[in-house]
């Protein structure tokens, strides 16, 4: 078996050519190419990075009446003046739970729907 620590010495005698001519003739003789594990390597990187990436930030939200609370009137108004809904379809939205006020809109008028709407005696959440 050779001596790997004088292999290894002697290899590092090469020059960049020399050692690119070695690369060749072991691709030649053996049958294998040395780009293949570069490239996988290559194509690994870049999902790694991505996995590395933070999350984006959420942009678009969701306001969510969970209880209209005991001012219900007040909330059917709050949820009109928000809304172009009528009176009747205010009034269910206030009555279900889980119903959805606002939909995909940004963070700062999710927040002030959500603090007009608890103004006016509602639980709400944003999604």
């Amino acid at each position: 078996m050779a001596d790997l620590d004088k292999l290894v010495e002697e290899l590092s005698k090469l020059s960049v050519l020399e050692a690119s001519q070695l690369v060749k003739k072991l691709e030649e003789v053996w049958g294998v190419s040395a780009a293949a594990p570069v490239a996988m390597a290559a194509m690994a990187a870049p999902s790694a990075a991505a996995a590395a990436e933070p999350v984006e930030e959420k942009t678009e939200f969701d306001v969510v009446i969970k209880d209209a609370g005991p001012k219900k009137i007040e909330v059917i108004k709050t949820i009109r003046q928000l809304t172009n809904l009528g009176l009747k379809e205010a009034k269910d939205v206030a009555e279900t739970a889980g119903s959805k006020i606002l939909e995909a809109v940004s963070k700062e008028a999710a927040n002030d729907a959500k603090a007009k709407l608890e103004a006016a005696g509602a639980v709400i959440e944003i999604v």
